[in-house]
């Protein structure tokens, strides 16, 4: 895949970009602190898809949002369109990975004449908390965004940089260094380079000030019209647990769901069993 970039409403994003003239549209999108990267490996095992992969704002090579805006479900869903529009996409279908499948459910749903198919990996809607929690979450948020920013980590070398997000992630090294080798930038300093910094926007770590309801999440993952297939890894995670998660697929008016032995990044470990899990998906009339 080749990078491209393109200027949005959202600032310019970046991203991988393989053309394949007369293939399916597909939009993937990635999840929370990863990067385009997160779809190499996937990619060769599906040719005949005209794939776009962004760096999601605030991720990897793309601007992030202004100090005023926030990282909500909604400005994701609503970049993922911009995007569209830049590539000059009315409709499409998404695949998409945990954060990315979150936000491709919310698009899906708000906006069904435009999203042709959705397959999620590891994510079905969003993250979910009970209403009184609303008040708590609210001071958390607005508690962290007050304080004086934190200097940035500074990684001696990119190995280094590689084992932290092995042991953040349970990656192996090979999936865990095609993240950091995108989602680093080199650190400034008065002698030169100093090392390497994450560039991902710091506050995609800060609390997120508002989580809709369970319930609400269900009536998002009912409104979805479009064919969806759902692909999750066994074990379930602990913050996405098996009733949970089943319960959501089952809500689908037209769904697949397919359960692999794996881990979260399973279509990075695995790619050609998650390949083989998608089969001929996008390419159905």
């Amino acid at each position: 895949m080749r990078e491209f970039a393109i200027d949005t409403p959202f600032g310019r994003i970046s991203g991988l970009r393989r053309d394949v003239t007369g293939g399916p549209r597909v939009l993937a999108l990635h999840g929370w602190l990863d990067n385009a990267a997160s779809f190499v490996p996937l990619a060769p095992h599906l040719p005949g898809l005209d794939l776009a992969v962004p760096d999601l704002p605030g991720h990897g090579a793309s601007a992030h949002l202004p100090a005023a805006a926030d990282y909500t479900m909604v400005a994701f869903a609503r970049a993922g369109f911009a995007i569209a529009d830049a590539l000059g996409w009315e409709r499409f279908a998404l695949l998409a990975h945990s954060l990315g499948g979150a936000v491709a459910s919310v698009m899906a749903a708000a906006n069904p004449q435009r999203v042709e198919r959705l397959l999620v990996i590891e994510s079905l809607g969003a993250l979910a908390e009970a209403e009184d929690r609303t008040a708590q979450r609210l001071r958390e948020a607005f508690a962290a965004r007050a304080l004086p920013r934190r200097p940035l980590r500074v990684f001696d070398d990119i190995a280094t940089a590689v084992r932290a997000r092995m042991q953040a992630n349970a990656l192996s090294e090979r999936v865990a260094r095609l993240l950091v080798e995108r989602g680093i930038a080199p650190a400034a300093a008065d002698g030169g380079a100093a090392g390497f910094v994450w560039r991902s926007d710091p506050r995609l770590t800060q609390p997120t000030a508002v989580r809709i309801s369970e319930a609400q999440v269900r009536d998002l993952v009912a409104g979805i019209a479009c064919p969806v297939r759902v692909i999750y890894a066994t074990p379930a995670q602990p913050y996405f647990p098996e009733a949970i998660r089943r319960a959501r697929a089952a809500l689908l008016r037209d769904g697949e769901l397919m359960v692999m032995d794996g881990s979260h990044h399973l279509h990075m470990e695995d790619p050609a069993g998650v390949a083989a899990a998608i089969g001929d998906f996008f390419d159905r009339p």
